[in-house]
């Protein structure tokens, strides 16, 4: 059976936005618009501002959750121009810190961090509210 780090799958969504993880070494979920705004600047600026709550409560789960020496966040928007946000959790062991994910691979890691699925049902729980 495949771990969800294989496929990416969307834990979370309402009528303005859905939440997808990233198959990667480390915790990192992306926050979409569901409309294809392709500025921050073109979303309403109440939108904008209930954003930034969405990405607060991934924040908070995934720094309680796993502990991480830092949260990376980017929204570039070059190769898929939507608006998004990619949240990251990053730890001093993972294979390309301090660099970003993006960036060159500076050794092998494996490392051991707590149950995806829980930290996936704790932000589920997280954004009932939402």
């Amino acid at each position: 059976m495949k771990s969800n780090k294989e496929k990416k799958m969307t834990i979370f969504q309402n009528s303005n936005f859905f939440v997808e993880t990233e198959q990667s070494e480390i915790p990192w979920l992306k926050i979409f618009t569901k409309e294809p705004f392709v500025e921050l600047g073109d979303m309403p600026k109440e939108l904008r501002a209930r954003l930034w709550e969405l990405y607060d409560i991934i924040e908070d789960e995934m720094r309680s959750y796993y502990n991480p020496k830092k949260i990376n966040m980017a929204s570039f928007a070059n190769m898929l121009p939507r608006v998004h946000v990619h949240v990251m959790a990053r730890f001093e062991e993972d294979s390309r810190f301090p660099n970003p994910m993006w960036g060159e691979k500076l050794r092998e890691s494996k490392l051991t961090l707590p149950d995806e699925e829980e930290f996936y049902r704790r932000v589920k729980e997280a954004l009932q509210s939402f």
